[in-house]
């Protein structure tokens, strides 16, 4: 496996994993956990959904770019 290809590997498992992370915290503050982070935790949370889409896109237009090289 080629250093290229095993960063992506690792790349993606990171993005996975935040995303399950992003999940997690946006179940525990609709349960009523945290009620004084609250606005903070939930601030948190849709920056980091926004990165996440940001990053999502960006790997499909490299995709992209690979199939038409």
């Amino acid at each position: 496996m080629s250093k290229g290809v095993a960063d992506s590997s690792n790349f993606i498992e990171l993005i996975d994993r935040l995303e399950q992370d992003r999940a997690w915290l946006l179940e525990q503050i609709d349960s009523g956990r945290w009620p004084e982070l609250r606005l903070d935790l939930a601030a948190l949370e849709r920056e980091l959904g926004q990165i996440l889409v940001k990053v999502a896109q960006k790997l499909e237009d490299r995709k992209d770019l690979k199939k038409d090289s």
